[in-house]
């Protein structure tokens, strides 16, 4: 495995992904920096399906896999509330246009007067691999947590300032990186899969 190929555009998630997959020997590339554009329709039913497709989608690509690993991940917030929404729709709900300090609102205003104990919810992540021979691995973490009362924290991206853990009493968006990449769902997946990965 001399390149990983991220099927991902979204610069945040790949600062992240670089920092935790730092120590593999690896070139790492998103698939734009790989200059693969390609449309890729998210219909499964499941975070691990999704990160498949995408996966998949990525890899069909490339003319040559030799040597080359496609990762792809699918993420998102449920909240348990909303029965688990926004969920596999994490990243287009209210529309992928719309900002994501309105999307943490909307769920914030749907939760008003809800007790803490009943605003238990969670971020899953699930990661995929199309490794150089075609066969596939899928890895899913998890991390748990409750929704707060305002936004806080600069410090991440999507719904982290309103992502709030119980045992640091602030939000994912206030942990310094290197703390966040250590507890966060997509790290814990990362690592998995890294393990896996350094096992072929």
């Amino acid at each position: 495995m001399k390149r990983i190929i991220f099927a991902t555009g979204n610069q945040g998630k790949m600062d992240e992904i670089r920092s935790i997959l730092a120590d593999l020997d690896v070139e790492l590339l998103s698939m734009k920096e790989a200059g693969i554009e390609v449309e890729i329709v998210e219909d499964g039913s499941t975070f691990e399906e999704n990160a498949l497709i995408k996966a998949k989608a990525v890899a069909s690509q490339i003319s040559n896999m030799d040597g080359v690993t496609v990762l792809a991940d699918d993420s998102g917030l449920e909240v348990d509330y909303l029965n688990k929404e926004p969920g596999i729709y994490s990243a287009r709900y209210m529309g992928e246009e719309v900002p994501y300090e309105i999307k943490n609102q909307n769920i914030l205003e749907r939760l008003n007067g809800v007790p803490k104990q009943q605003r238990t919810a969670r971020f899953v992540c699930a990661i995929a691999a199309v490794l150089p021979e075609g066969e596939t691995l899928v890895v899913r973490e998890t991390v748990e947590g409750y929704i707060g009362w305002e936004p806080a924290g600069e410090n991440g991206f999507g719904y982290d300032p309103i992502f709030y853990l119980e045992e640091y009493n602030c939000t994912t968006a206030q942990l310094p990186s290197e703390q966040k990449n250590q507890l966060s769902h997509r790290g814990k997946a990362l690592r998995v899969m890294k393990e896996k990965l350094a096992d072929r």
